[in-house]
């Protein structure tokens, strides 16, 4: 099954100076069995805030390396809903998570994040969380 990789992944394997060596194999596991995709939001988030310009075009085309889940209004829909849900519920999360929920239940993805909010989002929504 493909994997939407959540931003904080990402950012941990990619941007840090001492990754986690755990979430870095993982990684590198789903990267070798070609199952890691991404969305435009995700994308934005990492390459968002860093202004070294030669870091910022050597990220950008390491990202190019991997699916991009296309989006469309049903994606949006979904999302909406699903916040809505998780909002009567008491719970309260960015659009980008709820799009990302959205992605993931409709294009039958699991999600590999270490966000806990998606640990509150599951308990009301189908969404598949890799450990």
């Amino acid at each position: 099954m493909k994997v939407l990789v959540d931003t904080c992944i990402w950012s941990q394997v990619l941007r840090h100076k001492n990754p986690n060596l755990e979430l870095t194999k993982k990684m590198e596991d789903l990267i070798n069995d070609g199952r890691v995709s991404i969305v435009g939001p995700i994308r934005q988030e990492l390459l968002s805030g860093i202004s070294d310009i030669k870091q910022f075009n050597q990220l950008k085309e390491l990202l190019f390396s991997f699916e991009d889940v296309p989006l469309e209004a049903k994606h949006f829909l979904k999302a909406a809903e699903f916040t809505n849900i998780c909002r009567s519920k008491g719970i309260q999360g960015s659009t980008t998570d709820f799009l990302i929920c959205a992605v993931a239940y409709l294009e039958n993805l699991m999600i590999f994040t270490t966000d806990n909010d998606f640990e509150n989002y599951k308990k009301y929504l189908p969404i598949k969380l890799i450990k």
